[in-house]
């Protein structure tokens, strides 16, 4: 009896809980199968869900031990990606189920503001967005952006200490440039041919930023400094419960440094206590913190379950986001 106790109350069965609960939501709820599987064979879907549960758990099961958490975030974040693009690309071969809307949606970070600006509408994208940052703050630019994953694989390694110069001198510019290019296409009624060209070019362009930057550099340069989408999490951030901190004991080693691709570690961040605006919570650095100094807290509170419930989430929101996520 107690064994069993102790497995629903594990954090495992309780993100497959609530994988299978919002899946099943979708499941009933929604007309048009989101579900791959049951857009092939009715009441597929229902196996769908099973795995995904499983998925779940099992992600679960590795990234909440701190010394894996770096490297099993990174596969699945991968994963997510490849998985993401390999639906896309069978999509416009001719397999519409692959398709979420049945209309093509460039899979560009930046158009999730620039879109509902230039449409004048909104759309599921940017709900699903602002949902993410309410429950997780910023897990959107460490675990569920299929760009983002790109950028995180080509900066993997041991990271070097020298921060990246002007960086929100870029990020503000690069998100107000974005901004005002869609605004003036929309009011000056530019056809759609050339915004898809600006959209593809700016796409380009972060392409090779990972390239040329990110992988040189060993941080991720596209989401730390180029991508729109970046600079509105790090301040929409804080509209979630969850932070992290470094507590005082902290020794100032640096290792934490090392680990941080999205430059939020600093000498000048750890003195202060916190990570750098750029930090998204994806918590590697907790696996280089030998004196365990840097911890999530929710609400203001630094507990054991921090790190935790914020893992449920997250986890929970990338699987449901991997089962349901096509353009």
């Amino acid at each position: 009896m107690n064994n069993i106790k102790k497995h629903i109350q594990s954090p495992e069965f309780i993100t497959a809980l609530l994988v299978g609960f919002l899946l099943t939501i979708v499941q009933y709820k929604v007309a048009r199968p989101m579900l791959m599987a049951e857009r092939f064979v009715q009441g597929a879907g229902w196996i769908q869900i099973c795995v995904a549960m499983v998925y779940a758990a099992w992600v679960m099961h590795h990234i909440k031990q701190p010394q894996q958490s770096a490297t099993w975030r990174l596969r699945i974040w991968i994963a997510f990606s490849i998985v993401f693009f390999s639906q896309l690309l069978i999509g416009l071969l001719g397999l519409e189920q692959f398709l979420m809307t049945g209309k093509l949606h460039f899979p560009i970070p930046a158009l999730i503001v620039a879109g509902p600006l230039y449409r004048g509408e909104i759309t599921f994208m940017i709900i699903l967005f602002i949902s993410t940052i309410v429950l997780t703050g910023p897990a959107w630019c460490s675990y569920l952006c299929y760009f983002g994953a790109i950028d995180g694989w080509a900066s993997r390694g041991k990271t070097p200490h020298t921060p990246i110069a002007h960086k929100w001198r870029y990020k503000i510019a690069g998100l107000l440039l974005v901004i005002a290019v869609t605004i003036v296409l929309r009011v000056c009624n530019v056809p759609i041919l050339y915004a898809i060209i600006l959209a593809s070019l700016f796409g380009i362009g972060g392409l090779a930023v990972i390239v040329f930057i990110s992988k040189k550099r060993k941080k991720m340069a596209h989401c730390v400094t180029y991508c729109p989408i970046g600079t509105i999490v790090s301040f929409a951030k804080y509209a979630s419960p969850f932070r992290m901190h470094i507590a005082p004991d902290c020794n100032a080693c640096m290792k934490c440094s090392m680990t941080c691709t999205y430059d939020a570690l600093q000498k000048i961040d750890i003195q202060h206590l916190r990570p750098g605006l750029t930090c998204t919570y994806c918590g590697d650095c907790i696996s280089s913190c030998k004196s365990q100094s840097i911890h999530y807290t929710v609400f203001g509170s630094r507990t054991n379950k921090a790190r935790t419930i914020f893992l449920i989430l997250t986890i929970s929101l990338h699987t449901c986001c991997l089962m349901l996520a096509r353009i």
